[in-house]
């Protein structure tokens, strides 16, 4: 949870672009550091919100079904996300306040598949036999709690060294492309369900 939280923080769709963008625009340094805690609680709320359908699918539908079914989502939202996403983007400007980004980052991280992307690890922690609802909501919560402060860390510690001493300018030359690492992870992350 916490390397995919980690991965999630690398990948600039995840906040840490538009953190240094802000910073940038309104030449404050305090908005690197403060607006990826903004983010955080979006994306975090995208990642509860999907580990929440999950669990509750899985009370409901036999796990083994949850399985094939999560593994399929995340390969056909890889194959949305390839031939259509770099369409489909949300559109916030430079004078997003707090809720404007938690905003942002929910929708961003719903759309990206972040929630999704965890489940296969979630699963297996919460396919015990006789898991309880509240065990598997304890797990699920301590799941998010261990993914949202790695994603957390590593923007921030990202956003602050493009900041200050990197610059945007070498994006130019060394952008790589984040968007099919995200979408071959989520291939990979729907594999894995459907052969485990």
């Amino acid at each position: 949870m916490a390397g995919l939280g980690a991965f999630h923080g690398l990948n600039p769709a995840m906040g840490w672009l538009f953190t240094v963008a802000l910073g940038l625009h309104r030449a404050d340094r305090r908005f690197v550091l403060l607006s990826p805690i903004w983010i955080a609680l979006g994306h975090a709320a995208s990642v509860a919100a999907v580990a929440a359908l999950f669990i509750w699918t899985g009370s409901v539908i036999d796990p083994q079904v949850v399985r094939i079914g999560g593994g399929c989502v995340l390969i056909g939202w890889a194959a949305y996300h390839w031939r259509y996403g770099h369409r489909h983007r949300v559109r916030f400007g430079m004078q997003a306040g707090a809720a404007a980004l938690v905003a942002w980052s929910l929708l961003m991280g719903t759309a990206h598949g972040a929630g999704l992307m965890l489940w296969p690890v979630l699963m297996p922690l919460c396919a015990s036999p006789g898991e309880t609802m509240a065990g598997l909501l304890t797990t699920s919560v301590a799941g998010v709690a261990v993914h949202t402060p790695a994603m957390l860390a590593v923007a921030t510690a990202v956003a602050i060294v493009v900041y200050e001493w990197i610059g945007l300018t070498i994006l130019r030359r060394a952008w790589i492309n984040c968007d099919l690492i995200w979408t071959i992870g989520l291939i990979a992350a729907g594999g894995v369900l459907l052969i485990s």
